[in-house]
């Protein structure tokens, strides 16, 4: 949990609903400010290296392909790769790292994944994957990492890389 009188402001650089739960859940103040950004202008060939460069973004790795659009992973595995990095503007220290889960689904029905789609919240998270939804998390067999870190926010790693660019 976060100390109640924090002498910092947190800017949260994203607009995602998931990481805003996060750092409210771990007791942080923030202000949103999202940089209007065409993402899908940064690219690089590997997933750690593009979610540094997109500095708050999350993509989902599946069999090898880096995905940034929803797509089924019924009886399947997905890899999350997601990154965090504060930045100090006080003392100009920047700090960032990333973090890697991997979830495994049972077999998904199509009217399932029919009504994911047509619900339309999916279609606006990195990779289609909101393991937190009630309709996808029955079928959810396994997450080796954490659920914040497939969410798009890692606890540790976050509270972490605050406490060092303190």
């Amino acid at each position: 949990m976060a100390p109640k009188n924090l002498t910092f402001k947190i800017i949260l650089g994203s607009s995602s609903m998931a990481r805003r739960k996060i750092l409210v859940d771990m007791g942080y103040e923030f202000t949103l400010m999202t940089a209007d950004i065409d993402e899908k202008s940064i690219r690089k060939d590997n997933a750690e290296e593009l979610v540094v460069a997109l500095a708050e973004a999350k993509v989902a790795v599946y069999q090898g392909i880096i995905r940034e659009k929803p797509s089924s992973y019924s009886g399947g595995q997905a890899t999350v790769v997601g990154s965090v990095v504060v930045t100090n503007l006080t003392k100009g220290i920047r700090k960032g790292a990333w973090e890697r889960s991997e979830v495994y689904f049972h077999d998904i029905p199509d009217e399932v994944i029919d009504s994911l789609i047509e619900e339309g919240i999916i279609l606006n998270v990195a990779g289609g994957l909101m393991l937190e939804h009630p309709l996808t998390l029955p079928f959810v067999d396994t997450v080796i990492g954490t659920a914040d870190s497939v969410m798009g926010l890692p606890r540790s790693l976050t509270e972490k890389l605050i406490q060092e660019a303190l």
